[in-house]
Order: C-alpha cells, then structure tokens, then sequence
C-alpha cells in the first residue's frame, strides 16, 4: 500500500502542488511569525548587552507613582538622582569610577524645514555628554562646551542632513531651543544608532536644566568597578549604602530586565501573526478537504480494484491518510524554509526603518521546526479523515462503474450543521454578554466564532443548489453560461466547501470593518454632541512621552480677540489611594465643564481649590467614593491628601478619571499643558482665531489647532489604517480561497475529462468550453462572497450590540 500511494503520488504532480500550497503558505505564517520574535529578541539581548557593556552597577531612582519599573528614560519621569549620591557613591570600596548620568526620551529634533524629524521606534533621547569609550565613538568634531553645543548621533545628522558647525532646533518640554552641532558620533561595528533612534547630547548643566528642570541632578549613575570586583558584591556594597531610597542594579541585570521586557511586547506581535496563520490554516483546510474529496471521487474504481484484490477498510483509509501525511511533510518543510524566509525579511525591515542599524540575529527556534510540521500534518490529515472514511466505503462492485461515487443526501450534514453553529452562538453570546472575564471573554468570544463557522461551513450545502442557481441564472444567456450555471450547482457539497473557504476570508474582513466602521461613527456623535469647544489644541502622541507646548500661550490664547473661554489640560500618571491611574489638571475648570458638556453627577463641579479633586462617576462607584471623602494621592514629584469636591458624569466630552486643580501641576512629571479647548464668542470668527492660535504654535510643529470636525477625524483615523493592516493580512485568507476554488474546478475538470469530450464531440467550441468553465468560476466565488457578507455582518453587528454599554452605539457597516 504505501509504494501504491506513492506512485499514485508522483503520478500526479500537480495535483500534489494544488493540494499542498495552501498548507505551505499557512505554515510559513506560522514559521514566520516565531523566526520573527526570536530574531528580534536575540537582536535586541545583544543590543542590551553592547549598551550596557560598560557599566556594572546603575544606580537610578525607585519609579515615580505610576512608571513601570522597566520603562525607559522619560522626561515625565520626575525623579532624580542628586549630585550628594554621586559622591557617595564615588566613595564606597570598590569603585573604579562612578558619573552622573542625564539621559530622557523627548527631545524632539527638527529638520531644516521646521518639521519634526520622526524617530519610528518612538525613541527620541537627550541626554549629556559624559565622553567617548568602547562603546561611544566621535567621528568628527568635538564635545559640547558651551550651553548651546550639542552632539549628535550619526543617525540623526544623516537623516537630518546636518554636518558640525549646522544650527539645529529641538523641541524640549513644548519649547522650542536653538543649538549648533559640534560633534557627530556613532558606535562600535560602525552603526550610526543602536536601535533607530535620534539621541542630542548636551553639556551636562544644559542637560539639567532643559531636560529635568533643574541643575545638581541625574537621571542615573553609571558605576565601573575595580579590577577583582564582581558586579554583584559592588551592588551590594553600594545598596548597603544608600539604603532603600534607591534602585541599584548590575549591568547583567539591567540587560536581562529589559531584554525581557522587550520580548514580552513582541509577544502581542507574535500573537498577531499567529492569529492571521490559523485563518490561513483554517481556511486551507477547507480546500485539502475538497481536494481529497475529488481525489477519492476520481479514483473510485481504482480504489474498488484494490478493495476487489483483498485491501481491507483499514487499508483504504489508510492509503488516503499516508496521502495526506506525505503532503503534510513535504508541505511543513517548505513552509518552514518560506517561513524562515519571511521572518529573515521582516526582521530587517523592523530592524532597519527609520535608518536604524540594529544588528539582526537570525534565529530559527526548534518551535518554529516542530510546529510547521505538527501544523502541517496535523491540518492535512485533520482534512483527510471524512474523504478516506469515504473511501473505505466503496464497494468492490463500483470497479464495474464508470460513474464516480454519487451524492449522498443533505439531511445528517444539515442537522449537524445546525446543532454546530447554534452551540457556536451560544458560546459567542456566552463571550459577548456573559459574565465571563479576563482572558475567558476573549476565549469565548473567539471559539464561538471558528464553532460558528464551522456550522455555517456545514449548512452551506443546503442553501447552495438554490442560491448558485440564482446567481448562475443572471451568466446564463447562452448555452455554456447554462451548462456552467448547473455544473456548479449539481454537487452541492463540493460548491459549498469551496464557497466556504472564500467566505471565512471575506466574513472576517467584513466583520472587522464593520466594528471599526461601527466604532468611528459612534465616537463621531458622541464627539458632535459633547465636544462644545470650537477650537482643540492638541498633537499627535508617538512616544511614551505626549507632546506639549508652553504653558505662557494658554494666556495668549486667551488674548486674542473673539476667544471667549481657554481651558488648559495637563496630564500625568500617578497613584491614588495606591491604585495607578492617569491623572489631569487644568488651569479653568468652568471652561472645561463648558467645553466638553461636563455634567455634575454629585457635588459640585464649577471650581476646584487646592487639595480638592473631581472624579468621574464610573471610577467613585468602583472604588466607592462619594463627595466629602479623602484619598492620597502620590505624583511623580509630591502629592498629598485630596478631598472629592464633585463627582461627574462619565464619558462626556472624553473626560474620565481624576481631575485635579492646577497647583498639582507643580508635581507631575510634565508640567507643560498637553492639550487646550477653545471657545469663540457668537460675534467671533473661528477660522480668524485659528489662524492666530496656529501663528502662536508656529514654532512647535508637534502641536496642532483643529477645529471640532477636523479634531474627531484625527482621533478617529488611526482606525482607518487598523483596518486596511487587517485586510492586508487577511488578503491572504482570500488568496488561500482563490486557489481553492482553482484546484477545485482543475481536479473537476480532470473528473469530467469523459463528459467533456462528450461536448466537444458534439460541436462545442474551445472558447464556449473555457466560458462555461468560467461561469462555474464566478458562480461558485460570488456564492461564497455572498456568504461571507451576509456571516460577517451578522457577526459585526452581534459585537457592536455586545458593545453597547461601552459606548459604541452606532451600526455602521464599511461599504467599500
């Protein structure tokens, strides 16, 4: 038997490729996806490690309310490191050398042109000037030595066209300064960066000044030690120290933290790619279930030649399954090397955008090797299993017959069918309106959807005679167009499956887009209903850090004629009551409350004196807080005790949360406004108050003015590129499809190899052939387009409703 099955193998080539290029192009997501992550994350351990290669102990203060312990160098950060501890760490035994370090993301650099020079990682660091070493290299010029001297990296002057003795402006804190360039660096193996990013070294009290707001402080100390000490007992003595007020870490810890904390965010990609694999593989299934279903039509003499020489039901069944593992094998291993391929390729464009020189690290882990091959046996064999039972099922006698194996009745697929995808509802309702939570709601939500379209995929067949029908009669205005129109609709199950595959695709696609679509229109109204400010100032956040600008033009925002009202926003992150949560302040609470439609749910939201706050009604539920009670409240550079003086609505105008009043700002990690509402006077011009709001912000081109639609559409659009990232990848779902119904219709016309000759016998032309062909073609794909819409807006809109209490209370589908 197995020689048997090979032979019939190799007899058929192309039928081999047809029914294995859907499980390659799966496998290779699968494959891609995990070369992808561990090539990343081995690139970046090894970026850390270089970074990190001169320094054995950092020294660096506990995280601010609010920070993650692993985050990066912010300049909301807020807490620093005193000159005193510097010293005092020069003095403990055992260290060679020990220097302060200033080093925040968010020093924004601008072109020639005045705009600001993106950075695609988000990382955008200022920093001070400490020299060169192994890892640090100046390649021209010289160290900063006057407060407007700054060096570069080679990164930055590249990307900006800047060369030493160039002016260079950059954005610090919502200001504006001006520098000249007097030194370029890179670093060692001749990178211009080490991961992407724009980095401006200044001297270090300019560093202070402009980058933690105030001199005699660091970000961090870097410490080397001496010959014979390890990283470990240095840390321990310096710990010892200073005692609990700092966090003191070894170099080799400092590398593995982030390195982890690195890898746990390509997680979320990993996860992703994987996601769009399964529907890959999902609706490739589809098609290796039709492929072996003709395949066992087409050979069912032969098959009852070998059960009339003694082969038993085990045998045939296995014949088949030996099939679909030999596919599944040879599927799997060109799938891993295409994998290999494409996570090489996405590696390089993740590692070098932006003009980054991260050194990638190919990485081919040995779950990239097993699970292309389990996946690609598992799939194939899963999908072989009905058509070999099938084929154990042939009588000896059908060697007799020329005919193929008729269609069975519809009635038993049918039931199971619609016992399949009434559990699939009921565990999708489970998930959407249950009282499931955490990562159960996803599971459910996502079982009840593959269950769903498994039972849609089963019931298929008895919709599709009279549903093909339809559609082949609007194509049947000539003979071929009629014969064509019956050949798809004479074997329901084939169409079906064929049709199913194509709508798994389309009915994803269509699902996604009318959530988002769904989503869009219904902050569009809630925006237009609550959002009463005629003008919103506000920028476009990249990075960790959000944009700011001055705090002096909110009061010549104020003065310009026709404003009526200015309310300034500034934001934090910090901890109440030690819960962390974001935080905002603003500097006119009347302003605010009429800009955005701000209701009162209890006490009184009209003003705020200091050490009294505001919360929206959502949060003072959850954490049962009524007007009159007190909560401590810690800030990145203080904090105190807060009495709640009103409690709002949740949800109007965007606002949630803690609002606190402006002398708080004093505390938080960025004391420069983030956004600003304002209200032109009836007799005002709006488009003439833009005009001098955008004058104002001129020099600060991460700002932007807008009045209400444009601001909505801006806060919306991200959805946009969401949604066409997600067609993109589930283009391949469709592609799978597409080659479903090729192979279908090529296996097909190989079975009616007889009956085709038939009709040309009988005076049908080549051209009426391949129009009849044709006809079967658009049938079965509009059949399946069909499904996939009518599916995918049902399950949209089924999200939508299970949305409603969030706010999403718009039905909106995307008719592109």
């Amino acid at each position: 038997m197995f020689r048997a099955v090979l032979k019939s193998l190799l007899a058929r080539k192309i039928r081999l490729v047809l029914s294995g290029l859907a499980v390659v192009l799966g496998v290779m997501f699968v494959a891609g996806s995990l070369v992808l992550t561990t090539s990343l994350g081995d690139s970046f351990s090894n970026l850390f490690a270089t970074a990190y290669q001169n320094t054995d102990v950092q020294v660096a203060p506990k995280p601010a309310p609010g920070q993650n312990a692993n985050s990066g160098p912010s300049a909301a950060r807020g807490a620093t490191v005193p000159e005193s501890v510097v010293r005092t760490v020069r003095g403990v035994d055992g260290v060679r050398a020990a220097h302060g370090q200033v080093m925040t993301n968010g020093t924004v650099p601008l072109g020639s042109d005045g705009k600001a020079i993106p950075s695609t990682t988000g990382q955008q660091y200022g920093g001070n000037w400490t020299g060169t070493n192994s890892v640090v290299q100046l390649r021209s010029g010289h160290g900063p030595r006057a407060p407007d001297e700054v060096v570069i990296n080679a990164g930055l002057a590249k990307t900006g066209s800047f060369r030493v003795g160039d002016p260079i402006k950059a954005i610090i804190s919502g200001k504006t300064h001006t520098f000249r360039v007097v030194g370029i660096y890179g670093y060692s193996g001749n990178r211009d960066s080490l991961g992407g990013e724009t980095s401006m070294q200044f001297t270090t009290a300019t560093a202070q000044r402009l980058l933690l707001g105030r001199t005699g402080v660091y970000s961090d100390v870097t410490v080397t030690a001496a010959s014979g000490v390890s990283q470990q007992a240095l840390a321990d003595r310096i710990g010892s120290r200073l005692g609990d007020g700092y966090q003191v870490q070894t170099g080799k810890e400092l590398t593995k933290k982030t390195t982890d904390s690195l890898k746990q965010g390509l997680k979320f990609l990993n996860y992703i790619l994987l996601g769009f694999a399964g529907v890959a593989l999902f609706v490739g299934a589809f098609l290796i279930l039709n492929t072996f279903s003709i395949i066992v039509a087409q050979r069912t003499r032969e098959l009852a030649l070998m059960r009339a020489l003694g082969a038993s039901r085990r045998q045939m069944i296995g014949s088949v399954l030996l099939e679909a593992v030999v596919i599944g094998v040879l599927a799997g291993a060109l799938g891993l090397l295409a994998g290999i391929g494409v996570g090489a390729a996405l590696g390089y464009v993740f590692t070098h955008v932006g003009g980054g020189n991260l050194q990638l690290s190919i990485g081919v882990p040995a779950s990239a090797v097993i699970a292309s091959f389990a996946v690609g046996i598992v799939i194939t064999v899963v999908a072989a299993l009905f058509p070999s039972l099938r084929a154990s099922r042939i009588p000896p006698v059908a060697a007799m017959r020329d005919a193929a194996t008729p269609d069975r009745p519809l009635t038993r697929i049918s039931v199971i069918g619609g016992v399949v995808f009434l559990g699939g509802a009921a565990v999708l309702g489970l998930g959407l309106f249950g009282s499931l939570s955490g990562t159960a709601t996803l599971w459910a939500i996502l079982a009840g959807v593959l269950i769903a379209f498994i039972g849609v995929a089963l019931l298929t067949p008895l919709v599709a005679r009279p549903v093909v029908g339809g559609i082949g009669r609007l194509m049947s205005f000539t003979t071929a167009g009629k014969l064509g129109r019956r050949n798809s609709a004479r074997n329901p199950r084939r169409t079906a499956v064929t049709a199913a595959a194509l709508m798994v695709g389309i009915a994803l696609i269509t699902g996604v887009s009318t959530v988002l679509s769904s989503v869009q229109s219904s902050i569009d109204r809630l925006a237009n209903e609550q959002i009463k400010a005629d003008l919103i100032v506000s920028g476009q956040q990249t990075s960790e850090v959000p944009p700011s600008f001055d705090s002096a033009l909110l009061g010549k925002m104020r003065g310009i004629s026709g404003v009526s009202s200015v309310a300034g926003i500034y934001r934090t992150s910090g901890q109440v009551d030690g819960k962390t949560t974001g935080l905002a302040a603003t500097d006119d609470v009347p302003a605010l409350e009429k800009s955005l439609s701000i209701r009162r749910s209890s006490g009184s939201i009209s003003g705020l004196r200091d050490h009294q706050a505001m919360v929206d009604s959502k949060t003072a539920k959850s954490d049962h807080l009524k007007v009159g009670d007190t909560v401590r409240v810690r800030l990145p550079r203080g904090g105190g005790t807060y009495t709640v003086s009103g409690i709002y609505k949740s949800g109007q105008g965007g606002m949630s949360g803690w609002l606190l009043p402006h002398a708080a700002v004093r505390g938080f990690g960025l004391t420069s406004p983030t956004s600003a509402y304002l209200t032109v006077a009836g007799s005002g011009s709006t488009a003439a108050v833009k005009k001098q709001v955008d004058a104002l912000l001129a020099d600060n081109p991460l700002i932007t003015v807008a009045d209400r639609s444009d601001y909505v559409h801006q806060q919306t659009s991200t959805f946009d590129t969401v949604q066409t990232m997600i067609q993109i990848l589930l283009t391949l779902a469709i592609i799978i499809a597409a080659l479903g119904v090729v192979n279908t219709l090529a296996l097909s016309v190989i079975e009616r190899t007889r009956e085709l000759g038939l009709l040309r016998a009988i005076g049908m032309k080549r051209r009426q052939v391949m129009s009849m062909i044709t006809v079967e073609s658009v049938t079965i794909s509009v059949f399946g387009a069909v499904l996939g819409l009518v599916v995918g807006a049902g399950l949209g809109a089924a999200v939508v409703r299970a949305l409603h209490d969030q706010g999403i209370t718009q039905l909106s589908f995307s008719w592109g």
